[in-house]
């Protein structure tokens, strides 16, 4: 499978949909659109996934790890200095503060453990700003796996201490040099990795996206952020909050808190992608809002492509959230209008991330900053009072990308004056 092609629905005769009509389908999207090489590798994860749900014994090492590993339950913090009382509150879902610094490590845990169910004795991986390496590299550490690692080299660049969190805990880091040298080439690269290797890897793919069943089982072992949230903001509120905000590259931090709360209809569900620095065709990476349908890395979803149906280059100061699709069932919550999704610009993220850190001494990651700047967004021109933020990660990582900003800011103003 090319990584770096789009194609309509069933044009490519390589690759053919598995899964119509099924539950790997949200709606019009998702599905499996994969060489045959790699439908048996789907069926056996997809059967260990369904079998490893009605044993006992898999559920409840899952939650054992959850708990003593990664530190669930993560609390729930109402902000008392970042809004003024009159304005409402916000509360923040602290998945910063999971073990390894973001949601990921609930969903690797998963994984992993059907890794082992299955049999294999390596793991692949790709990712962005890192989180999603660090938590597999930390997951091979504990359960014994061979794991590779591969990672656009522009995103190894502005996300180096994550990088040496994965070698020190013995993972291999690959990096993909080709193409806009981020998290798009990197899912291309483990995908090619896994055609060739699949009898003994797992591949982990980080987020709701990819081939059914992928979308499914991150969801499902992200759902525990969303249960979590539901209950604590009950018991600390007595009702539910206006507005749940989640920021969306791939999507697996905000299906995981939108699932408790799909069937409140009464509560929105507010993504917030990134806008980055304008609206051209690689300045962003806004699949929900100015993608078109398209398959990309096994899915059918929304795509940012150009006119002749190539994928485009996309930007985000969060390296996390700089892919040009996203989840399959995010874009069946925008169709069925059970969810929208909003845009937060770099300097305005960066803004919330300096705001966080200022007035409650929470230092978030780029990616979560994006949530934060869309729920601040939404109270100061919707009037809502009540808003739920899932905080995905914590943003020690993005402190060098935080101060390259800033200086490129600086040079700006100096040419413009000049």
């Amino acid at each position: 499978m090319s990584s770096n092609s789009v194609t309509a629905k069933g044009k490519n005769s390589a690759e053919s949909p598995r899964a119509g009509g099924s539950p790997g389908r949200f709606g019009a999207f998702g599905g499996a659109y994969v060489p045959e090489l790699l439908v048996p590798a789907l069926e056996q994860l997809e059967q260990a996934f369904r079998d490893a749900l009605l044993d006992p014994a898999f559920t409840g090492e899952l939650d054992s790890l959850l708990r003593s590993y990664a530190g669930r339950p993560t609390p729930l913090y109402r902000c008392r200095n970042l809004v003024d009382a009159r304005e409402g509150e916000i509360y923040l879902k602290r998945e910063d503060l999971v073990h390894g610094g973001a949601h990921k490590t609930n969903q690797v845990l998963g994984q992993a453990l059907l890794a082992r169910r299955m049999g294999k004795g390596r793991l692949i991986a790709e990712t962005g700003a890192g989180q999603h390496g660090v938590a597999t590299a930390m997951v091979g550490a504990l359960l014994s796996f061979r794991v590779r690692i591969y990672m656009g080299a522009k995103d190894m660049e502005r996300q180096h201490l994550n990088v040496l969190r994965m070698r020190l805990m013995g993972a291999e880091v690959v990096p993909v040099r080709y193409g806009d040298a981020t998290l798009k080439e990197a899912v291309g690269e483990a995908l090619r990795d896994w055609s060739d290797s699949y009898p003994d890897t797992h591949y982990l793919l980080g987020t709701a996206a990819g081939p059914h069943p992928f979308p499914t089982i991150v969801r499902r072992f992200q759902e525990v952020i969303g249960a979590e949230a539901r209950s604590q903001y009950l018991e600390l509120t007595g009702q539910l909050p206006e507005a749940v905000v989640a920021c969306v590259g791939g999507g697996s931090n905000a299906i995981g808190i939108f699932s408790a709360f799909i069937d409140d209809p009464e509560v929105q569900l507010v993504g917030v992608e990134p806008y980055g620095r304008g609206s051209d065709l690689g300045s962003h990476a806004a699949s929900l809002a100015r993608g078109r349908p398209g398959i990309l890395h096994g899915t059918s979803t929304l795509v940012l492509q150009d006119d002749e149906g190539q994928i485009g280059s996309t930007h985000s100061v969060a390296a996390g959230l700089d892919y040009p699709a996203v989840g399959p069932e995010h874009v069946h919550l925008q169709a069925s209008r059970r969810a929208r999704y909003i845009g937060a610009r770099d300097e305005q993220a960066i803004e919330a991330f300096t705001k966080l850190a200022a007035k409650e001494g929470i230092i978030p990651a780029l990616e979560s900053a994006h949530a934060l700047a869309g729920a601040l967004q939404l109270m100061q021109e919707e009037g809502i009072k009540r808003v739920l933020v899932n905080l995905s990660g914590r943003g020690d990582k993005d402190l060098g990308q935080f101060e390259e900003f800033h200086q490129q800011r600086a040079k700006d103003k100096t040419r413009c004056s000049s």
